[in-house]
């Protein structure tokens, strides 16, 4: 078999795999409104209709997805999960479009916007599509790395715009606070300390080996200052999805942005952990090079992040 037939099967193996976006976007909109009915009305289908499509992407995944009962429709557990992976794809997918339709239409504007793994895999992808839809002929560009990464790129001209979350502003940028934000410490439902009657200690935290995002991290940044930089790594990671996977699976107690688990939280997935005497806040920030004031499509993108 040839490389390239080899390729072309893997890719229609994957097809038959992987449901469609009509079937994930109705998927979401069962999780968001705990209703079939209103999910089918949402996405413009008859209740058959979407019936028909969950009990298909049921068939094809091998797990049940959606529990169904007079009071409404519930998300199992395998489909609590599968849910959370089909938003990354469908939120994927809208930046791909968009992305696709600037290359195709070879437009002059662009914009290029570096921001840390939380806010890019979290806040990011929200603020872009309200700016296409704002400038639709501006083709975005997104670097993600840590905030250390950020204002590399800024400083070296490679970005127009970052986005940090960290508990200082890196050196040659100038800031403005664009949101708040807590870190919590979580862990899945099995630990010890999911049955503890009362919050951790700073001591407590700063000697358990903790699923963590790598130094340079806004992440780390703030949970070693707030621990005097004793926090230990069981694991180090460079994304926040892969820290609250490896929670999730019980590998261990993590400390992670409650932006980023309130699905898990509810699900019951992850426990959050009280913890006493320490500060776990921080501000989320766009950041710029000092003295170059954004303008055009990086002024736009910075007044919808405050919206």
């Amino acid at each position: 078999m040839s490389e390239e037939q080899g390729r072309r099967e893997r890719a229609e193996s994957l097809a038959h795999r992987v449901p469609d976006l009509a079937a994930l976007e109705l998927l979401l909109a069962v999780a968001r409104l705990g209703s079939l009915g209103a999910a089918a009305r949402e996405v413009g289908i008859t209740q058959p209709a979407a019936s028909s499509r969950i009990r298909s992407m049921e068939r094809q995944l091998g797990v049940a997805l959606v529990d169904r009962s007079p009071r409404g429709s519930r998300l199992t557990d395998a489909g609590a999960l599968v849910t959370d992976w089909a938003r990354r794809v469908v939120e994927a997918a809208a930046a791909f479009d968009a992305g696709a339709r600037a290359l195709r239409d070879r437009r002059d504007s662009r914009l290029r916007v570096a921001a840390s793994m939380t806010i890019a895999e979290y806040l990011l992808p929200g603020w872009l599509l309200a700016l296409h839809a704002e400038r639709p002929d501006t083709a975005v560009s997104l670097l993600a790395g840590n905030s250390a990464k950020v204002a590399e790129l800024l400083l070296s001209g490679e970005a127009d715009l970052g986005f940090v979350e960290g508990l200082t502003v890196p050196t040659g940028l100038d800031s403005a606070v664009i949101a708040h934000d807590r870190l919590i410490v979580v862990t899945a439902p099995g630990h010890p300390w999911a049955r503890r009657r009362r919050p951790l200690t700073a001591q407590e935290l700063a000697v358990t080996p903790l699923i963590l995002r790598e130094r340079g991290s806004g992440t780390r940044q703030v949970l070693d200052a707030a621990l005097g930089g004793l926090a230990r790594p069981l694991i180090e990671l460079s994304s926040t999805t892969a820290v609250k996977a490896s929670a999730v699976s019980g590998a261990g107690p993590s400390v992670l942005s409650e932006l980023v688990v309130g699905e898990e939280l509810s699900t019951r997935r992850l426990v959050s952990i009280p913890v006493e005497d320490v500060s776990l806040r921080r501000e989320l920030r766009a950041v710029w090079p000092t003295g170059h004031r954004p303008t055009g499509p990086a002024r736009e993108l910075l007044s919808l992040t405050r919206g």
